[in-house]
């Protein structure tokens, strides 16, 4: 029987452990746990896990839902996305779940969490990943996704064939369209380039994704930011498209209209805020590579609290 934790039941983590809970909810060879607390783990025990879409709702039910590593025992593979402020936190109140051959996917909005999870996991495998979705917590247990697009990608240079394949099946067989990719790194780059500049954008400006493609004054500061996050990229060897700049506005333009950043929700809920990690992290990167961001400095300066 393999074991897979889901930490993090947010927009990400409550929408694809759903769809594992429900694919493999009475399985003889794969076992749920999601691993929350307070209300959501209340919630959860009590109705099961909602996931609502825009034609659908569905109720799911995972195995076990904890966050006692004594209840949780041993686990296979544990995906985490939770927000990036909580990183170390939670993977070191799951110590005891982590096993040497406990395979780790983080898919966060950063860049950097591979790096902090391996540094509190030196022996463990860990992967790097990203997803494409709009989803937020509604409410305590219930996840709303709007617009139809979700992607997973995931990958490693270190970890083996087998264990990625091994991976890809698990979630395939849930229904979830994860893609196994060699150039893991420049895909999370790519991620990072949308989501960062998105963040900054919304969060700074107070505007959701309409209402950037339609003020003028908005895109270009969005564009700028495009820009910037770019010549980072490029200044750390990572192999981007040519066209970088254009194919991310071209994602913006294909998302839902009234949708925003999970960081600008969070700042207009007056909850913190991944901006360490979606502003900073730009700023932080760019002085040690020698490429100016004038623009991001100047909003992280509003931003970071």
């Amino acid at each position: 029987m393999k074991k897979i934790g889901i930490l993090g039941l947010g927009g990400v983590g409550g929408y694809f452990g759903g769809l594992l809970a429900k694919a493999y909810f009475k399985s003889d060879e794969i076992e749920i746990v999601f691993i929350a607390r307070g209300e959501t783990q209340k919630a959860i025990k009590e109705n099961g896990l909602k996931i609502v879409t825009d034609d659908s709702e569905t109720i799911v039910h995972p195995n076990l839902v904890s966050n006692n590593p004594e209840e949780i025992g041993k686990l296979d593979y544990l995906i985490c996305a939770t927000k990036t402020y909580d990183i170390e936190e939670s993977l070191i109140s799951l110590k005891d779940c982590i096993k040497k051959e406990t395979l780790i996917l983080p898919l966060y909005n950063g860049v950097d969490a591979q790096e902090r999870i391996q540094k509190l996991y030196p022996e463990n495998e860990v992967l790097q990943g990203c997803v494409y979705i709009i989803s937020m917590i509604f409410s305590p247990g219930t996840i709303r996704k709007i617009g139809f697009y979700e992607k997973l990608f995931f990958g490693s240079k270190t970890a083996s064939a087998s264990q990625l394949e091994e991976l890809q099946d698990i979630l395939q067989k849930a229904k979830i369209e994860s893609h196994l990719v060699k150039n893991i790194e420049e895909t999370v780059w790519e991620k990072f380039i949308f989501i960062s500049a998105l963040a900054t954008a919304t969060s700074y400006l107070n505007q959701n994704i309409g209402e950037i493609l339609k003020n003028a004054d908005s895109k270009v500061i969005y564009i700028e930011l495009l820009h910037e996050i770019e010549d980072l990229a490029l200044a750390k060897g990572l192999k981007m498209p040519r066209d970088i700049v254009s194919q991310t506005i071209i994602k913006l333009e294909k998302s839902p209209k009234e949708a925003t950043s999970s960081m600008h929700r969070d700042l207009q809920a007056g909850k913190n805020t991944e901006a360490i990690s979606l502003t900073q992290f730009v700023v932080n990167e760019g002085k040690k590579y020698g490429v100016k961001t004038p623009l991001y400095e100047k909003i992280a300066r509003v931003l970071v609290k």
